[in-house]
């Protein structure tokens, strides 16, 4: 194929240099993209007297009918091809001709390719929302199931005081809340139109920016032709928006795997989401997890790698800024088998909530409880904290817990206790006391199920 601009050259480009240069093997992808930008920008060439009419219905049903051949098959990449763009115009021109030559006018590769990756990442993103949408309504219907299931709440991963299940995982559904609005946010920002900047210096041509931005669906259009096409700060802001993501994600997947685990046994993946070993026959192994919690590294180095490519660049286009697809396409195919094989395997888990119970009965996670019984009873709360600390370090010493220690031993302690201390300490009680907002009480954590829905609504 011969290069759009072999003109200024005697020699052909060398093929080692001309594989090194070529980006189509990864842009290919944005073939809806150019064609939609390409049909929109022959529209508004035609609305400005800068073609013909005649010219611009060619080239739009040349362009259809690029997209219906690829869509169905039976036109395949060229190889050969520079980037994705130069083999649209390319198959244009042996379609329709002369007329083909004409689209390229008043516009770049440059704010082409800015044009083209925004529209791609607007489109990708709305799959991604959803999905994480999808993830979200899974988690308040887990919870939903499972407001009395309670378990050991953890910092330090040391048991701390008792939780619901419903609660503990309600909080990863806050978290892919504010995933939401970064991703919204970063798309907002991402949202202007830089067709029309051309090269960096815009264009000779009475153009109208608005009408392309509009027919495409833009809210505005970028004001400065040379930031137009220079920047990509939407990839980055998207690839950090990403990395959060994958953090949320990684965390609870390292949670999932200790939960899995015979030590813990909180939860039973299903079969359809674990695998085997090829010599322990009796494993089986929480890999999609696992592998979750590993390709988020794989997200954080996407960002790192743009970060590194962006920093030392002058204004305004450099062929450096072909590095960002590779990073940002990764990270958006990453992002969206990470999701699409997680909320199916949080979906399909059992909940061995008996198995939490009984966790939940050792490591003194009612200890504060006490404390604050005694609180309640007139005592200063350090003098109370110190008092309990001795009798957990009793327990302990005995083989006890406290829910078991004698009442006469109880007594011996401080004359404040009652016999409604048993009442007060059971973990039941210890989760139903909870009454603060956004806390593991029942009302609480019924409020967050509501807010979730509520959310999902809008």
């Amino acid at each position: 194929m011969d290069k759009m601009w072999a003109g200024r050259f005697s020699q052909q480009l060398d093929k080692i240099a001309d594989d090194f240069n070529s980006s189509i093997r990864f842009d290919c992808r944005m073939y809806k993209q150019d064609i939609e930008g390409s049909i929109a920008h022959a529209l508004m060439l035609a609305s400005k007297g800068i073609i013909s009419a005649d010219d611009s219905a060619k080239i739009i049903d040349g362009l259809t009918s690029i997209l219906e051949d690829i869509d169905n098959g039976t036109l395949a990449f060229d190889m050969n091809a520079e980037d994705i763009h130069m083999f649209i115009e390319s198959e244009l021109t042996k379609r329709i001709g002369d007329a083909g030559k004409r689209l390229h006018t008043a516009r770049s590769r440059n704010d082409q390719v800015a044009l083209d990756i925004r529209m791609y990442l607007r489109a990708e993103n709305e799959q991604i929302l959803s999905k994480i949408y999808s993830l979200i309504a899974a988690l308040r219907d887990k919870a939903a199931e499972n407001t009395d299931a309670i378990m050991p709440g953890y910092t330090h991963l040391q048991r701390a005081q008792p939780v619901t299940f419903a609660h503990h995982i309600l909080a990863y559904a806050m978290m892919f809340i504010r995933d939401c609005g970064r991703i919204s946010d970063a798309i907002k920002r991402m949202n202007s139109s830089p067709i029309g900047c051309c090269a960096l210096a815009g264009t000779t041509y009475n153009t109208d920016r608005y009408f392309e931005a509009q027919h495409l669906g833009f809210d505005s259009i970028t004001m400065n032709s040379i930031d137009g096409v220079s920047d990509r700060d939407f990839c980055l802001e998207l690839l950090s928006a990403y990395s959060v993501l994958m953090m949320h994600l990684s965390r609870f997947c390292e949670e999932i795997v200790m939960w899995s685990s015979w030590e813990f046994k909180f939860i039973e993946l299903s079969d359809s989401y674990s695998t085997g070993s090829s010599i322990m026959p009796q494993k089986k192994n929480p890999d999609m997890a696992e592998l979750i919690r590993g390709k988020c590294g794989r997200v954080y180095g996407d960002l790192v790698a743009l970060l590194t490519t962006l920093k030392g660049l002058p204004l305004a286009y450099n062929k450096d800024m072909q590095e960002d697809k590779e990073a940002i396409f990764d990270a958006v195919d990453t992002v969206n088998m990470c999701l699409d094989v997680f909320e199916p395997m949080i979906s399909t888990a059992s909940v061995l909530k008996d198995n939490m119970l009984t966790a939940s009965r050792k490591g003194f996670i009612n200890a504060t409880d006490l404390a604050d019984y005694l609180v309640k009873k007139g005592m200063p709360f350090r003098v109370a904290y110190k008092l309990v600390g001795e009798t957990v370090a009793y327990c302990i010493s005995n083989n006890t817990v406290l829910e078991e220690l004698p009442f006469d031993k109880y007594k011996e302690l401080s004359e404040l206790f009652d016999e409604d201390v048993y009442d007060e300490i059971s973990l039941e009680a210890c989760v139903n006391k909870r009454i603060s907002q956004g806390g593991t009480g029942p009302k609480s954590v019924q409020d967050q199920i509501d807010y979730i829905t509520e959310f999902l609504a809008k």
